[in-house]
């Protein structure tokens, strides 16, 4: 459990600061090119969550996310998940602090990533975060959903 509090906090806390630079050093020009026209740097206030979604449900978003952040904390301790799905969780339970502190303190997230050659969301490190985590968690059902029915045809197979 100390390594998902350690790793929760260190995320969350470099969210914070990115989205701080964000604030004082783009905000006052809006936007730059890192690599022209396919990534870059763009100010955006967001009021809703993931691609906009429930923009202006600052409070639902609060408590929705404050569930979330709770069910995942009390999986991993009580359960103790290792692997995949421990980092995971680690994951989404990290992005969800580094978003929740924005729509409680200011009820706007502060998004700075942007790429150009599509049509794709501006998003920060605490959406990178909960984005790998659910990537991780994917992987893992699919790796566990295989090593389940591996043993299933192994039981089948010796019961021959």
């Amino acid at each position: 459990m100390a390594v998902f509090v350690i790793f929760a906090l260190v995320m969350a806390a470099a969210d914070q600061l990115c989205k701080a630079l964000a604030t004082t050093y783009l905000a006052p020009v809006g936007q730059m090119d890192l690599i022209p026209g396919v990534f870059g740097l763009r100010y955006v206030l967001n009021d809703g969550m993931a691609f906009s979604m429930f923009g202006g449900g600052r409070w639902p978003l609060v408590i929705l996310t404050t569930i979330m952040l709770v069910a995942v904390a009390a999986y991993v301790a009580i359960k103790k998940p290792r692997g995949l799905l421990f980092w995971a969780c680690c994951c989404i339970f990290a992005g969800g602090v580094g978003n929740l502190i924005d729509r409680v303190r200011t009820g706007l997230v502060v998004d700075y990533l942007e790429f150009r050659f599509i049509a794709f969301p501006v998003f920060n490190l605490a959406d990178i975060l909960v984005t790998v985590g659910a990537g991780l968690l994917l992987l893992w059902a699919l790796l566990d959903s295989l090593a389940q029915r591996r043993q299933a045809g192994d039981k089948q197979d010796g019961a021959v």
